[in-house]
């Protein structure tokens, strides 16, 4: 059987823009993902509302993804694929950075998760490194993401970038799905159907 970790935030959580609470488990697109690839995969959903990639929130603590990605991979090893889609958190106005910073960010854990020695034998898990998609007109945190719709349409062309300096695989969620008008942020379930699909897709593509 083979094994998969998807580390991200509240769109890996399963977060539902329309009522604050979460998609059920089939409906989120680690659950697609693991009906598309049955009964050979275990699809293991490590999300994580407000997770960063490497910063320190002093807003909402204990959310930063460097700190939590060794002991959460040696956890589940051992692991053949880990996927990271990071970045959307990092756009709060209160961190100033821009969307080259939050690529390289996120494709410093790519290369992390991909040197360690979690896979199988004790070898390197293969890394999927995944673009967030664009936010969209922001509603109730306008404020919050203020400037995060113009960083994030350049998440695209610097995760491409820093997934292929790092030598780990790329998708650009974004040219799959499209953030939900309620929130700007967050996804709805028929994205989730799609994301999960399109990831299943690669992951046959990359292990298979």
């Amino acid at each position: 059987m083979k094994t998969i970790v998807c580390f991200g935030d509240s769109n890996t959580y399963g977060a539902d823009p329309a009522t604050g609470a979460r998609h059920a488990p089939d409906m989120r697109w680690t659950g697609v993902l693991q009906a598309e690839l049955g009964t050979g995969y275990r699809v293991i959903e490590e999300g994580l509302s407000g997770r960063t990639t490497n910063l320190e929130d002093i807003i909402e603590p204990n959310r930063n993804g460097l700190t939590h990605l060794a002991p959460c991979l040696e956890s589940h090893a051992p692991i053949d694929l880990v996927t990271i889609m990071l970045g959307t958190n990092d756009l709060n106005a209160r961190f100033n950075r821009n969307a080259s910073d939050i690529a390289q960010s996120a494709g410093l854990l790519a290369k992390i998760a991909r040197s360690m020695r979690v896979g199988p034998d004790d070898g390197p898990p293969k890394v999927l490194l995944m673009a967030p998609p664009v936010v969209v007109g922001l509603t109730d945190f306008d404020g919050m993401f203020a400037g995060a719709i113009e960083k994030s349409k350049r998440f695209a062309h610097y995760y491409a970038i820093w997934a292929e300096n790092y030598h780990v695989e790329f998708l650009d969620a974004g040219s799959v799905i499209v953030s939900s008008p309620i929130d700007g942020i967050h996804i709805d379930a028929p994205e989730h159907g799609k994301l999960g699909r399109a990831v299943a897709a690669k992951v046959r593509e990359i292990i298979e």
